[in-house]
């Protein structure tokens, strides 16, 4: 995905920096939040290109963002 968004662009330079100045070091902290921010920029291009959404629908799509905790039988 192309670095058009600026937050995506600067985690991006803070993950190849570490690893040129310092190869080895952990970026697992660094890539999630790459993804994070890819995954908001993704969510942001589609909402802007898509027709305005009724509530329900809204809510549906919320949900998936906040998934409702299950119990774990063990």
């Amino acid at each position: 995905m192309p670095a058009h968004d600026p937050v995506v662009r600067a985690i991006s330079s803070r993950i190849a920096a570490r690893e040129r100045h310092h190869p080895g070091t952990d970026t697992g902290d660094l890539r999630r939040d790459l993804r994070a921010a890819q995954l908001a920029e993704y969510i942001r291009r589609v909402v802007d290109a898509a027709p305005p959404l009724t509530d329900d629908q809204r809510a549906r799509l919320t949900a998936l963002l906040h998934p409702i905790p299950t119990s774990k039988a063990g």
